[in-house]
């Protein structure tokens, strides 16, 4: 039920794509201590985006997740998000991460309710 959305401005392939979604996936479950099986992660790259009121390379991560989020796990996911970020030439003073913990209630997934 975690779930790592990163939005960029980097040009990435399909290959290039996949390869960040598993890393960041597995990075999700890890840290978050959840199991990967539940993880959802989506990456789009190639969007227009400002930042500070510039354009150049950037990037947005959402991270929600029923439980497991707490300030020292959300530095954690910041510090190696941005490190993984770094590695398409993303600087992390131009990346926003945003941490959303969810009630059960309100994550629906095959036909149901977490809560």
């Amino acid at each position: 039920m975690p779930l790592i959305k990163l939005e960029t401005t980097a040009a990435l392939d399909d290959l290039e794509q996949r390869t960040l979604c598993g890393k960041l996936s597995r990075l999700a479950a890890e840290v978050i201590g959840k199991p990967e099986q539940y993880v959802q992660a989506i990456v789009q790259g190639g969007l227009t985006m400002l930042h500070g009121g510039a354009a150049g390379p950037a990037a947005f991560v959402d991270v929600r997740s029923i439980g497991g989020l707490s300030p020292a796990v959300n530095r954690t996911l910041t510090e190696r998000i941005c490190g993984l970020l770094a590695n398409l030439g993303i600087p992390s003073e131009r990346v926003y991460l945003n941490f959303t913990d969810v009630s059960p209630s309100a994550w629906g997934h095959d036909g149901a309710t977490f809560g």
